[in-house]
């Protein structure tokens, strides 16, 4: 069984430096209880994997705040303004890349693929480099992407891409199972499963604790280590990006 009492419990093991996959697309399924049991427990100089960063406030947006955050490789900076100038004024390292790239080399973590090719990128900055990844306080780049390694597959030009694996990773489940089986619902399928699969050590916040059909199982039980259950008040916790009203 690998239920866990308490989201400090969980997180317990997340030390400073660590390299953390997190779950999530926009706010929908972000592992939010596990991040601000993170945040309490004053973990720092993180290196997070992720679509994006949450938002100014919510999400991992939390832990950018309270400057825990070191280095980020994700697809999308989103609504988070202190993201954006963290980066800009040379605070925070991002890695930037092609979302459906960045899905796939978290899933090849996982799957223990090294490395693959794709045509995402060629042509561009991601094949050639000098993307800045790190600015200085001035504004120039103290930090760039290196070039990749382009091989041709029947005359088209592919780039190399490495696998992901991290030390840890969050992810947030509609339902699972106290061996780890879970299921996502709608958009929180899009990166949380990929992600769990790149921890060396995944920790699953679900929202109801059940039994499951193996037919309806999304990922596996071989993924997960640790499985936090939410309360009710935590389960309908659910914020949305932007809220888009019209007359």
């Amino acid at each position: 069984m690998k239920i866990v009492g308490t989201a400090a419990e969980a997180v317990a093991g997340i030390g400073d430096g660590a390299s953390l996959a997190v779950g999530g697309f926009g706010l929908a399924g972000v592992p939010a209880v596990l991040i601000k049991a993170l945040l309490g427990q004053g973990t720092s100089g993180l290196h997070v994997v992720s679509n994006n960063c949450g938002t100014d406030g919510h999400g991992l947006g939390e832990l950018l705040a309270a400057g825990r955050i070191s280095r980020v490789t994700g697809s999308y900076v989103g609504q988070n303004k202190e993201f954006a100038r963290q980066y800009l004024a040379g605070e925070l390292e991002v890695e930037l890349i092609p979302q459906g790239t960045l899905a796939e080399r978290l899933r090849a973590g996982g799957c223990g693929i090294p490395a693959f090719y794709t045509r995402a990128g060629v042509g561009t900055l991601v094949e050639e480099g000098g993307l800045p990844w790190r600015y200085r306080s001035d504004g120039s780049v103290a930090v760039a992407s290196p070039p990749k390694e382009v091989r041709e597959f029947d005359g088209v030009p592919y780039i190399l891409e490495h696998g992901i694996r991290t030390d840890f990773a969050l992810v947030r489940a509609a339902r699972g199972d106290i061996h780890g089986n879970l299921v996502f619902a709608k958009a929180a399928r899009n990166f949380n499963p990929p992600a769990a699969m790149a921890g060396r050590v995944t920790i699953a916040e679900v929202e109801e604790l059940c039994e499951l059909d193996p037919e309806e199982v999304h990922l596996p039980g071989v993924f997960v280590q640790k499985v936090l259950a939410l309360d009710p008040g935590q389960a309908a916790d659910k914020p949305i990006e932007r809220r888009t009203v019209r007359s």
